[in-house]
C-alpha cells in the first residue's frame, strides 16, 4: 500500500485518522485533499482498493496506539502491518461479497435505528397527549402551581464517601456517597448538560448541581410528577450559552391539563404498563443493532482469514 498526507489523494483511498479517532477507516470515491491528522492509504496495482478498506475495517488500529492523552497513529507502524493478499480476481470476489452484504447490513441497522426512534417517540407523545387533554375534573394549571422545582447541590467526587446513596446528576446516577440530602420518593430533571431528561428515585438520594429536583409534590402523587417532567420538551427552554442550561423558572410557567389525584393513580398504572413495552421494544432493537454490528466482524474475519 502506499501512503499519502496533507495532499489531494485520488478516489479509492482509505481515510485512518493519524491523532484522536484512529479506529474508524473511511472509504472515499472521490478525489480529497488528506489534512495532516489522517493518513491516506493508496493500494497499488496489485491490490483493490476496496479490498484495502474492508482489510483496515477489520484492522484493531487501537492496539498501535502510541498517543498518551490523544490516541495516535505513527506511519512507519502502520505501513508495516501484514495482510493477506490474496490474487487480484479473489479480491474482487471477496469485495462483492462484502458490499453486498454490508448494504444490507447497513439497511437493517437503520430500520432497526428508525424503530428505536419510533419507540421513544411513541412514548414522549402519549405523554405529551395526556397533559394537553381535559377530561372530567381536569383543570388547566401550570407546571408551577402543581410542583416546585429547586436546584441540586454541588459536590465534587472528592467529596463523597464510600456509601449506597445515589448522586444524580443530570446524565443519572454516576456515583454513590453516604448522605443524602432529600428524601424519597424523588423526581430529578437534567438541568445543566443534559437537559430534560428525568428520573424517579425510589430511595433517598443527592440530587447534583446539574439537575432540578422536585422539592414539594403539592400532594401530587410523585411518579405522576415524573412522567410530567418526562414528557415535557424543555429542550427549547436552554438558557446556557456554551453549556446548555434550564431555569426552573423558565418550567414553572408552563401551561399544562392536571387531573385530580384519583385520575393520576389510574394513569400511573397505564403510563408503567407503556414505559415497560416501550424498554422491552428498545432492548429488542439495541440487541439488534449490536448483532449487526457482531455479523459484519463475523464476516470481515471471515474474509480476511480465507474462509469467506
Amino acid at each position: 500500500m502506499g501512503y499519502a498526507s496533507a495532499y489531494i489523494c485520488e478516489a479509492g483511498a482509505t481515510i485512518i485518522g493519524r491523532k484522536g479517532n484512529i479506529n474508524t477507516p473511511v472509504y472515499s470515491e472521490t478525489r480529497f485533499w488528506n489534512v495532516d491528522t489522517a493518513f491516506g492509504l493508496v493500494a497499488k496495482s496489485s491490490l483493490d482498493c476496496k479490498f484495502l478498506y474492508y482489510f483496515c475495517l477489520s484492522f484493531d488500529f487501537g492496539a498501535l496506539n502510541r498517543g498518551t492523552t490523544i490516541p495516535s497513529l505513527v506511519k512507519s507502524e502502520l505501513l508495516e502491518i501484514s495482510m493477506p493478499l490474496p490474487p487480484l480476481p479473489e479480491q474482487q470476489r471477496i469485495v462483492a461479497i462484502l458490499d453486498e452484504a454490508f448494504y444490507g447490513i447497513a439497511t437493517a441497522k437503520a430500520n432497526a435505528e428508525k424503530n428505536l426512534q419510533n419507540a421513544r417517540a411513541l412514548f414522549e407523545s402519549h405523554l405529551q397527549a395526556v397533559f394537553t387533554q381535559r377530561g372530567e375534573g381536569w383543570v388547566k394549571t401550570t407546571v408551577g402551581d402543581q410542583l416546585t422545582l429547586q436546584r441540586g447541590f454541588d459536590i465534587t467526587k472528592s467529596e463523597q464517601r464510600e456509601g449506597d446513596v445515589p448522586v444524580v446528576s443530570s446524565g443519572g446516577i454516576k456515583s454513590f456517597h453516604d448522605t443524602p440530602m432529600v428524601k424519597a420518593p424523588g423526581v430529578v430533571i437534567g438541568r445543566k448538560g443534559t437537559l430534560g431528561k428525568c428520573f424517579y428515585l425510589d430511595q433517598d438520594y443527592w440530587p447534583h448541581d446539574t439537575t432540578l429536583w422536585v422539592k414539594n409534590f403539592k400532594g401530587n402523587e410523585p411518579r405522576f410528577i415524573y412522567y410530567l417532567l418526562l414528557g415535557l420538551d424543555v429542550k427549547h427552554l436552554d438558557s446556557g450559552s456554551a453549556n446548555p442550561a434550564l431555569n426552573r423558572n423558565q418550567v414553572h410557567p408552563i401551561e399544562i391539563s392536571w387531573p385530580p389525584v384519583s385520575k393520576q393513580k389510574v394513569l400511573i398504572h397505564q403510563f408503567d404498563a407503556l414505559s415497560e413495552e416501550t424498554q422491552r421494544l428498545e432492548s429488542l432493537y439495541q440487541r439488534k443493532l449490536a448483532a449487526l454490528d457482531e455479523l459484519k466482524q463475523s464476516l470481515l474475519h471471515q474474509a480476511f482469514s480465507g474462509q469467506l
